[in-house]
């Protein structure tokens, strides 16, 4: 091969990659884009459950409501147990990311120092697991959400595909299950139960709720008031 042929191949190679990386970038952040004004029938987590986890057989539980159909104390809850800085940050909390890096250094117990942001992009777009070329989607998605979506519309995006409970997918869907009340009727206790529950909704119990879990709704609750109530929620 000559080498003007070898220089016109690498030249298509390298055209057709680019192309390819720009449909890429315009399919994936139009999928973000599209999540700020359509309410998502299902989630990559949720058909994960479905077509690969085949542990078990489950029919999943999931209904949409809109974040006015939903408690504010569960909205509370949930920003206190796992995003207390989620209206201040742009998607990712470096303080709490640097704590996680000193930890593993010391050697001690990892903790989650994921946003809200961050767990909806996985959610929504991406697979259960921690190797580096998905913990990098997720940088990218979670990024793309923020710069694209207001923070209220993303609370209520994960307020409704979050896993409150094996199979049971959004506010709606768990409190009917759970507690045998809508969304909208949660009490302020019940919404700190379905929001320690979310590290782990397959494993801690709720009904009862195990000694852990009462302390941890406690300090839940606790926490929720030092955030200043519901009228955090009117920051956002």
């Amino acid at each position: 091969m000559t080498k003007t042929k070898k220089r016109s191949l690498l030249s298509t190679i390298r055209r057709w990659l680019i192309r390819l990386i720009l449909l890429w970038f315009f399919i994936t952040l139009s999928l973000v884009l599209a999540m700020r004004w359509i309410n998502p029938p299902t989630t990559a987590f949720m058909l994960h459950r479905l077509y690969i986890d085949e542990r078990d057989s489950i029919e999943l539980k999931h209904e949409w409501r809109e974040i006015t159909q939903i408690a504010p104390s569960l909205a509370m809850s949930v920003i206190a147990s796992e995003d207390q800085k989620f209206a201040d940050h742009w998607g990712f909390d470096l303080a709490a990311i640097e704590q996680v890096l000193e930890d593993r250094q010391a050697g001690k117990k990892m903790r989650g120092a994921s946003t809200l942001s961050q767990q909806l992009a996985k959610n929504l777009y991406l697979w259960p697991g921690r190797n580096l070329i998905r913990k990098g989607l997720e940088a990218y998605f979670t990024a793309a959400i923020e710069v694209m979506i207001p923070k209220q519309r993303i609370l209520e995006l994960y307020l409704n595909v979050a896993e409150f409970g094996d199979g049971i997918y959004g506010a709606e869907a768990a409190a009917q299950a759970i507690f045998g009340v809508p969304a909208a009727s949660l009490s302020p206790y019940q919404s700190a139960l379905l929001a320690a529950r979310l590290p782990s909704p397959k494993k801690y119990p709720i009904q009862p709720p195990s000694d852990y879990m009462q302390e941890r709704a406690k300090w839940i609750e606790l926490q929720v008031m030092q955030l200043g109530g519901e009228g955090y929620l009117d920051g956002l």
